[in-house]
């Protein structure tokens, strides 16, 4: 299983894909920076204001919410909304049905049998995946407003430590997610479209809506579009550990038994 993972982790940095993925991502997490520092500088609002742009008191209280925005309300502004659940879904698609759709599976099966050393490699990979793509958007979030004159209301090293820990694991399970999908359906883009609809928080919201005409409960809160979005909150700071542990625990046994049912069932 590890030389499994070894090579995967060879092929991961060999990847057109991967580097496309953090492309986009830097991209717009730079647009969004840009935007906001735009929007939050008083001086860029009188002179939109001076060229006839209207400008409202709500444009201005906006505007003063930003300017006074510690690192994390910003950081969680940006990550929180289901962006990098997206990203991360989408490349962990291309890269594992990368494996089916050159017929590289073959080798792989016929190197080692076992189809769950298979499933636990690309598990583990799917951290990783999830990881560089968080620590590395974090950083830029941190980093990339002061390149910009934008001065968030610094939060301490652990803290900051501990979102990133805290937002990583639903994170890794929506890769996982993808990674079940991948094997299930072994098509790139119903992957991608189901990696969209599912990040950007529409199941959540629909299932929210049938529960509220069901009179169900409210299970849309497990959902890990919602999780992300509870990992940190400006009133209430970071989220307990137990409800993000027992969502991503809950979330990995479903997606991990997933995954190793469609890779085991299925032909290759």
């Amino acid at each position: 299983m590890f030389n499994m993972l070894r090579m995967d982790l060879r092929r991961l940095f060999k990847t057109r894909s991967f580097y496309i993925v953090l492309g986009v991502t830097a991209v717009l997490l730079i647009m969004v920076t840009v935007m906001a520092c735009a929007i939050a500088d008083p001086d860029m609002m009188d002179a939109m204001e001076a060229q006839g742009a209207e400008i409202t008191e709500s444009d201005r209280m906006m505007s003063e919410y930003i300017h006074n925005m510690s690192q994390l309300d910003f950081m969680h502004e940006t990550l929180g909304g289901g962006f990098l659940l997206v990203m991360i879904g989408i490349g962990m698609t291309l890269f594992v049905n990368d494996d089916f759709s050159n017929g590289f599976i073959k080798n792989i099966c016929c190197v080692n049998p076992h189809r769950r050393d298979y499933v636990l490699s690309k598990i583990i990979l799917a951290g990783i995946y999830s990881g560089i793509i968080t620590v590395l958007s974090v950083l830029m979030m941190l980093l990339f407003p002061l390149l910009i004159h934008m001065y968030p209301v610094p939060d301490s090293i652990p803290q900051i430590l501990r979102y990133v820990l805290w937002i990583w694991l639903p994170h890794w399970d929506f890769a996982l997610m993808a990674l079940a999908l991948a094997l299930l359906t072994r098509s790139t883009a119903l992957g991608i479209i189901l990696s969209l609809v599912a990040g950007s928080g529409l199941t959540a919201a629909l299932v929210g809506m049938l529960g509220k005409l069901l009179r169900w409960p409210h299970f849309e809160q497990y959902f890990l579009s919602a999780v992300v979005k509870c990992v940190y909150t400006p009133e209430g700071g970071i989220a307990p550990i137990t409800i993000i542990l027992a969502c991503t625990i809950a979330w990995t046994a479903v997606y991990g038994i997933g995954s190793l049912l469609a890779m085991v069932k299925r032909d290759i």
